[in-house]
């Protein structure tokens, strides 16, 4: 399911589109500021919020969009 801005919160496991293929993380916080990352300007606002994410496998941080992240179950 495509996840909503107002329904991410810190913690929730979530996957996104890379040019390697699909790749799940967690919200590690909403991003309300414009900000770099990683050198690259991250162009959030509070109208427009991004959130950056952390890769379970690299463990590399991004920000991405809440359109850009699908939200994921969490497996028993």
């Amino acid at each position: 399911m495509k996840a909503k801005s107002k329904s991410l919160h810190k913690g929730d496991r979530v996957e996104w589109e890379t040019s390697q293929g699909k790749t799940r993380g967690k919200i590690v916080r909403k991003l309300t500021a414009p900000r770099m990352i990683k050198g690259h300007k991250v162009a959030a606002s509070p109208e427009n919020p991004e959130y950056l994410v952390e890769s379970e496998k690299s463990g590399e941080q991004a920000a991405h969009r809440a359109e850009a992240l699908t939200t994921k179950r969490m497996s028993p």
